[in-house]
Protein backbone atom coordinates (compact mmCIF):
# COMPACT_ATOMS: atom_id res chain seq x y z
CA UNK A 1 0.00 0.00 0.00
CA UNK A 2 2.66 2.29 0.80
CA UNK A 3 4.49 1.84 -2.76
CA UNK A 4 1.27 2.23 -4.19
CA UNK A 5 1.20 5.46 -2.56
CA UNK A 6 4.51 6.89 -2.77
CA UNK A 7 3.79 5.89 -7.59
CA UNK A 8 0.98 7.83 -7.25
CA UNK A 9 2.53 11.02 -9.08
CA UNK A 10 3.37 8.86 -11.72
CA UNK A 11 -0.16 7.50 -11.99
CA UNK A 12 -1.74 10.37 -12.32
CA UNK A 13 0.71 11.69 -15.12
CA UNK A 14 -0.06 8.45 -16.45
CA UNK A 15 -3.64 8.92 -16.62
CA UNK A 16 -3.52 12.69 -18.20
CA UNK A 17 -1.15 11.00 -20.64
CA UNK A 18 -4.17 8.28 -21.53
CA UNK A 19 -7.07 11.02 -21.04
CA UNK A 20 -4.99 13.49 -24.20
CA UNK A 21 -4.79 10.01 -25.83
CA UNK A 22 -9.02 9.32 -25.82
CA UNK A 23 -10.04 12.89 -26.27
CA UNK A 24 -11.54 15.48 -24.70
CA UNK A 25 -15.10 13.41 -23.48
CA UNK A 26 -13.06 11.56 -20.90
CA UNK A 27 -12.12 15.29 -18.91
CA UNK A 28 -16.08 15.56 -19.25
CA UNK A 29 -16.87 12.36 -17.25
CA UNK A 30 -13.54 12.35 -14.46
CA UNK A 31 -15.43 16.41 -14.29
CA UNK A 32 -18.94 15.17 -13.56
CA UNK A 33 -17.64 12.27 -11.70
CA UNK A 34 -15.66 15.18 -9.17
CA UNK A 35 -18.56 17.37 -9.07
CA UNK A 36 -20.40 14.51 -7.68
CA UNK A 37 -18.23 13.72 -4.58
CA UNK A 38 -17.99 16.20 -1.40
CA UNK A 39 -15.03 18.36 -0.92
CA UNK A 40 -14.89 17.57 2.62
CA UNK A 41 -14.36 14.01 1.42
CA UNK A 42 -11.87 14.66 -1.11
CA UNK A 43 -10.15 16.46 1.47
CA UNK A 44 -10.01 13.80 4.31
CA UNK A 45 -8.81 11.57 1.36
CA UNK A 46 -6.04 13.48 0.92
CA UNK A 47 -4.97 14.40 4.04
CA UNK A 48 -4.89 10.15 4.91
CA UNK A 49 -2.65 10.27 1.56
CA UNK A 50 -0.23 12.75 2.68
CA UNK A 51 -0.17 11.29 6.05
CA UNK A 52 0.50 7.72 4.66
CA UNK A 53 3.30 8.71 2.99
CA UNK A 54 4.43 11.60 4.96
CA UNK A 55 5.07 9.63 8.60
CA UNK A 56 7.56 7.40 9.31
CA UNK A 57 8.73 5.30 11.76
CA UNK A 58 12.91 4.00 12.36
CA UNK A 59 13.01 1.49 15.44
CA UNK A 60 15.80 2.25 17.99
CA UNK A 61 18.73 0.38 15.86
CA UNK A 62 18.94 2.52 13.00
CA UNK A 63 18.88 5.92 11.73
CA UNK A 64 17.22 7.58 8.72
CA UNK A 65 19.59 9.41 6.29
CA UNK A 66 17.03 12.69 5.22
CA UNK A 67 17.63 13.91 1.34
CA UNK A 68 15.43 17.42 0.54
CA UNK A 69 15.91 18.18 -3.21
CA UNK A 70 19.40 15.74 -3.25
CA UNK A 71 20.95 17.34 0.03
CA UNK A 72 21.44 16.01 3.08
CA UNK A 73 20.34 17.75 5.51
CA UNK A 74 20.79 14.79 8.58
CA UNK A 75 19.45 11.48 10.37
CA UNK A 76 16.97 11.85 11.98
CA UNK A 77 15.56 9.05 14.24
CA UNK A 78 14.75 7.05 16.32
CA UNK A 79 10.96 7.23 16.60
CA UNK A 80 8.31 8.68 14.69
CA UNK A 81 9.20 11.38 12.19
CA UNK A 82 7.43 13.56 9.09
CA UNK A 83 9.19 13.60 5.48
CA UNK A 84 7.86 15.69 2.70
CA UNK A 85 6.52 13.40 0.01
CA UNK A 86 8.23 13.96 -3.58
CA UNK A 87 10.79 16.25 -1.76
CA UNK A 88 12.59 14.21 0.52
CA UNK A 89 14.03 10.89 0.18
CA UNK A 90 15.25 8.84 2.95
CA UNK A 91 18.07 6.01 3.46
CA UNK A 92 17.96 3.89 6.31
CA UNK A 93 21.04 2.75 7.90
CA UNK A 94 21.68 -0.25 11.21
CA UNK A 95 23.80 0.89 13.69
CA UNK A 96 23.96 -2.26 15.62
CA UNK A 97 27.10 -4.46 15.29
CA UNK A 98 27.70 -5.96 12.14
CA UNK A 99 30.29 -9.46 12.26
CA UNK A 100 31.93 -9.58 8.61
CA UNK A 101 33.54 -12.85 7.83
CA UNK A 102 36.96 -12.52 5.73
CA UNK A 103 37.75 -14.88 2.92
CA UNK A 104 40.26 -16.53 3.24
CA UNK A 105 43.40 -15.25 2.18
CA UNK A 106 46.82 -16.66 0.61
CA UNK A 107 49.75 -15.25 2.21
CA UNK A 108 53.49 -15.94 2.28
CA UNK A 109 55.25 -15.16 5.57
CA UNK A 110 58.34 -13.32 6.18
CA UNK A 111 60.03 -16.46 6.28
CA UNK A 112 59.36 -17.37 3.57
CA UNK A 113 56.16 -19.74 4.37
CA UNK A 114 52.84 -20.11 2.71
CA UNK A 115 49.79 -19.63 4.86
CA UNK A 116 45.85 -19.53 4.61
CA UNK A 117 44.27 -17.51 7.31
CA UNK A 118 40.85 -15.88 7.53
CA UNK A 119 39.93 -13.39 9.97
CA UNK A 120 36.39 -12.03 11.53
CA UNK A 121 36.27 -8.44 11.89
CA UNK A 122 33.10 -6.97 14.10
CA UNK A 123 32.53 -3.40 12.93
CA UNK A 124 29.05 -0.73 13.45
CA UNK A 125 28.25 2.76 12.06
CA UNK A 126 28.54 5.82 14.28
CA UNK A 127 27.95 8.66 11.39
CA UNK A 128 24.95 7.51 9.15
CA UNK A 129 25.77 10.51 7.21
CA UNK A 130 28.63 9.61 6.45
CA UNK A 131 28.03 6.11 5.79
CA UNK A 132 25.78 7.24 3.06
CA UNK A 133 27.37 9.87 1.67
CA UNK A 134 31.03 9.31 1.87
CA UNK A 135 31.20 6.27 0.26
CA UNK A 136 28.82 4.03 -1.91
CA UNK A 137 28.84 1.26 -0.35
CA UNK A 138 30.38 0.64 3.54
CA UNK A 139 30.15 -3.24 3.51
CA UNK A 140 31.82 -3.71 0.55
CA UNK A 141 34.72 -1.06 1.05
CA UNK A 142 34.97 -2.43 5.15
CA UNK A 143 35.43 -5.87 3.61
CA UNK A 144 37.93 -5.10 0.79
CA UNK A 145 39.71 -2.93 3.22
CA UNK A 146 39.88 -6.01 5.91
CA UNK A 147 41.29 -8.35 3.34
CA UNK A 148 43.81 -6.20 2.37
CA UNK A 149 45.29 -5.34 5.59
CA UNK A 150 45.06 -9.11 6.79
CA UNK A 151 47.34 -10.00 4.03
CA UNK A 152 49.82 -7.12 4.53
CA UNK A 153 49.82 -7.54 8.53
CA UNK A 154 49.84 -11.34 8.46
CA UNK A 155 52.37 -11.06 5.58
CA UNK A 156 55.38 -8.88 7.80
CA UNK A 157 55.22 -11.77 10.79
CA UNK A 158 56.95 -14.46 10.84
CA UNK A 159 54.96 -18.36 11.04
CA UNK A 160 56.28 -18.72 14.61
CA UNK A 161 55.17 -15.10 15.38
CA UNK A 162 51.79 -15.98 13.88
CA UNK A 163 50.91 -19.04 15.63
CA UNK A 164 52.10 -17.56 18.94
CA UNK A 165 50.73 -14.26 19.20
CA UNK A 166 47.72 -13.57 17.55
CA UNK A 167 46.08 -11.09 20.25
CA UNK A 168 49.03 -8.50 19.24
CA UNK A 169 47.99 -8.87 15.29
CA UNK A 170 44.75 -8.39 16.10
CA UNK A 171 45.42 -5.47 17.80
CA UNK A 172 47.18 -4.51 15.01
CA UNK A 173 44.58 -5.33 12.31
CA UNK A 174 42.43 -3.32 14.40
CA UNK A 175 44.04 -0.36 14.81
CA UNK A 176 44.93 -0.20 10.94
CA UNK A 177 41.25 -0.84 9.64
CA UNK A 178 39.70 1.49 12.16
CA UNK A 179 41.78 4.13 10.92
CA UNK A 180 41.37 3.39 7.24
CA UNK A 181 36.97 3.03 7.89
CA UNK A 182 36.92 6.01 9.99
CA UNK A 183 36.61 9.06 7.32
CA UNK A 184 33.17 6.89 6.21
CA UNK A 185 31.78 7.11 10.16
CA UNK A 186 32.42 3.27 10.41
CA UNK A 187 33.81 2.57 13.78
CA UNK A 188 35.61 -1.15 14.02
CA UNK A 189 34.95 -2.83 17.62
CA UNK A 190 37.05 -6.06 17.22
CA UNK A 191 39.16 -7.93 15.11
CA UNK A 192 39.68 -11.87 15.42
CA UNK A 193 42.14 -14.55 13.47
CA UNK A 194 39.92 -17.38 12.91
CA UNK A 195 42.04 -20.06 11.25
CA UNK A 196 45.76 -20.42 10.03
CA UNK A 197 45.88 -23.67 7.77
CA UNK A 198 49.44 -25.06 7.40
CA UNK A 199 51.04 -27.21 4.88
CA UNK A 200 50.89 -31.00 5.52
CA UNK A 201 54.42 -31.42 5.22
CA UNK A 202 55.09 -28.19 7.81
CA UNK A 203 52.33 -29.53 10.46
CA UNK A 204 54.42 -32.65 10.50
CA UNK A 205 57.62 -30.92 10.66
CA UNK A 206 56.08 -28.99 13.60
CA UNK A 207 54.57 -32.03 15.12
CA UNK A 208 58.49 -33.66 15.51
CA UNK A 209 59.53 -30.43 16.37
CA UNK A 210 56.99 -30.68 19.14
CA UNK A 211 58.26 -34.40 20.08
CA UNK A 212 62.04 -33.46 20.61
CA UNK A 213 60.98 -30.51 22.70
CA UNK A 214 59.21 -32.92 24.93
CA UNK A 215 61.59 -35.62 25.02
CA UNK A 216 64.70 -33.13 25.81
CA UNK A 217 62.44 -32.44 28.79
CA UNK A 218 61.40 -35.69 29.92
CA UNK A 219 65.48 -36.38 29.87
CA UNK A 220 66.27 -33.07 31.70
CA UNK A 221 63.68 -33.83 34.73
CA UNK A 222 64.75 -37.36 34.97
CA UNK A 223 68.38 -35.91 34.94
CA UNK A 224 67.31 -33.42 37.80
CA UNK A 225 65.65 -36.21 39.60
CA UNK A 226 68.64 -38.63 39.40
CA UNK A 227 71.15 -35.45 40.85
CA UNK A 228 68.32 -34.76 43.91
CA UNK A 229 68.32 -38.44 44.95
CA UNK A 230 72.25 -38.45 44.63
CA UNK A 231 72.37 -35.88 46.82
CA UNK A 232 69.67 -37.01 49.46
CA UNK A 233 71.92 -40.47 49.19
CA UNK A 234 75.04 -38.79 50.42
CA UNK A 235 73.40 -36.90 52.97
CA UNK A 236 72.18 -40.04 54.42
CA UNK A 237 75.69 -41.59 54.09
CA UNK A 238 76.90 -38.96 56.14
CA UNK A 239 74.85 -39.19 58.79
CA UNK A 240 74.79 -42.79 59.24
CA UNK A 241 79.05 -42.21 59.15
CA UNK A 242 78.56 -40.12 61.83
CA UNK A 243 75.87 -42.25 63.87
CA UNK A 244 76.62 -45.99 64.16
CA UNK A 245 72.90 -46.24 66.39
CA UNK A 246 71.70 -45.27 62.84
CA UNK A 247 72.53 -47.98 60.98
CA UNK A 248 71.66 -50.46 63.54
CA UNK A 249 68.13 -48.76 63.34
CA UNK A 250 68.08 -49.27 59.56
CA UNK A 251 69.27 -52.76 59.86
CA UNK A 252 66.55 -53.78 62.12
CA UNK A 253 63.79 -51.66 59.48
CA UNK A 254 65.18 -53.40 56.54
CA UNK A 255 64.44 -57.02 58.93
CA UNK A 256 61.18 -55.85 59.75
CA UNK A 257 60.43 -54.88 55.87
CA UNK A 258 61.55 -58.18 54.51
CA UNK A 259 59.63 -59.84 57.37
CA UNK A 260 56.44 -58.33 56.44
CA UNK A 261 56.69 -59.94 52.52
CA UNK A 262 55.79 -63.31 51.74
CA UNK A 263 59.18 -63.62 50.35
CA UNK A 264 61.42 -67.66 50.65
CA UNK A 265 64.52 -65.25 51.67
CA UNK A 266 66.19 -66.80 54.77
CA UNK A 267 68.33 -63.71 56.98
CA UNK A 268 70.71 -64.33 59.83
CA UNK A 269 71.11 -61.28 61.86
CA UNK A 270 74.60 -60.72 62.31
CA UNK A 271 75.35 -58.60 65.45
CA UNK A 272 77.06 -55.26 64.82
CA UNK A 273 79.47 -55.69 68.00
CA UNK A 274 80.92 -58.79 66.86
CA UNK A 275 82.02 -57.37 63.67
CA UNK A 276 83.41 -54.35 65.94
CA UNK A 277 85.07 -56.81 68.22
CA UNK A 278 86.64 -58.29 64.83
CA UNK A 279 87.82 -55.30 63.45
CA UNK A 280 89.36 -54.62 66.41
CA UNK A 281 91.11 -58.26 67.17
CA UNK A 282 92.46 -57.31 63.52
CA UNK A 283 94.11 -54.06 64.44
CA UNK A 284 95.92 -55.53 67.52
CA UNK A 285 97.44 -58.37 66.11
CA UNK A 286 98.45 -55.71 62.93
CA UNK A 287 100.16 -53.47 65.62
CA UNK A 288 101.81 -56.64 67.34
Amino acid sequence: MRGLLEALPFILFMLGIIAVVLGGDIFKLIGGFVMGISPLLVLIVLVIIFLITAIKIVPEYERAVIFRLGRVIGAKGPGLFILIPIIDRMVKVSLRTITLDVPTQDIITRDNVSVSVDAVVYFRVVDPVKAIVEVEDYLYATSQIAQTTLRSVCGEAELDELLSQREKLNMKLQEIIDKQTDPWGVKVVGVELKKIDLPEDLRKAIARQAEAERERRAKIISAEAEYQAAQKLLEAARILSTEPIAIQLRYLETLHTIGLQNAKTIVFPFPFELIQYMGKTKEAKGDG
